[in-house]
């Protein structure tokens, strides 16, 4: 079968079972061949050997029963970095950039940054953090051992050698001395009986990296009131969360005495990064 052939077949296969169906079945017949998607579309007429269109249709299965791409690819763009990613971890998603963007915004007069990242997963804020100032002091945490290996061999991959990683149920494992100069998280936000949790790629996520409490809003609640211990006089944190779940947060952090609070809204204008600075 020609590659053109075996594109068109996976497309209609996958069609019921996911919207980007063409640019699903490309992907993963770039992995099964080691190639780019540029040489799909170069190539059209070269015909898979045997073994490839049995690893391609084995993929294909897989996709079809609802398994994430980028679990299937074992990889993830972030910020410009390919990052591994497994069924330990959760996938990176384009709206938590939103973090990082923010986080080097307000770190842009501060030399020499301490940060530290809360429930670090692949590793994705703390090395895209990384990248961009390879000044700062970073410390990134997470209570899943074979997650912080995945975060750990995306930092050797990716050479960057100013971040440093702790097991820790989030700050259990830590001092409370208020050392950092922004403190960031990522952390579960979903309500434990939302039916999205049973959709999707949410299906083969690592729930204790999902969801948090009845309204999802447990470790929210738990990191705001947590970190000024660790947090120097005047510094960031900023959270990721639920676009429902502005209001709820930034009442929080205005009863745990943060100040200069914000929300700002992801790419499809839902509130999604909530900051506060911890008074000087």
């Amino acid at each position: 079968m020609q590659i053109r052939e075996a594109l068109q077949q996976a497309s209609r296969y996958l069609e019921s079972s996911s919207d980007s169906a063409r640019l699903d079945a490309e992907l993963l017949l770039g992995k099964v061949l080691g190639k780019p998607r540029s040489y799909l579309f170069t190539w059209p007429e070269k015909e898979l050997k045997p073994e490839e269109s049995h690893q391609f249709q084995s993929l294909l299965a897989q996709r079809l029963q609802g398994q994430p791409v980028a679990y299937l690819l074992g990889y993830r763009e972030f910020w410009g970095m390919e990052l591994e990613v497994s069924p330990a971890t959760l996938i990176p998603r384009p709206d938590t950039e939103l973090i990082v963007e923010l986080a080097l915004e307000h770190l842009a007069q501060t030399v020499a940054p301490r940060i530290l990242d809360l429930g670090t997963g692949t590793g994705a804020i703390a090395l895209a953090l990384a990248k961009e100032r390879p000044d700062a002091h970073i410390l990134a945490l997470d209570n899943s051992v074979a997650a912080l290996a995945v975060a750990q061999r995306n930092q050797h991959r990716l050479g960057f050698s100013h971040v440093n990683w702790l097991a820790s149920n989030w700050l259990s494992a830590l001092a409370p001395a208020k050392q950092f100069s922004l403190i960031v998280s990522n952390p579960p936000y979903i309500a434990e009986h939302d039916p999205h949790l049973s959709q999707g790629d949410l299906r083969f996520e690592p729930r204790s990296a999902l969801s948090s409490g009845a309204q999802g809003l447990a470790d929210l609640s738990y990191l705001i009131q947590t970190v000024p211990d660790y947090l120097q006089a005047g510094g960031w944190l900023m959270l990721e969360h639920g676009y429902t779940q502005g209001a709820e947060v930034a009442a929080v952090f205005t009863d745990t005495g943060y100040t200069e609070l914000a929300c700002y809204q992801d790419l499809a204008e839902h509130d999604r990064v909530s900051l506060g600075r911890y008074p000087r």
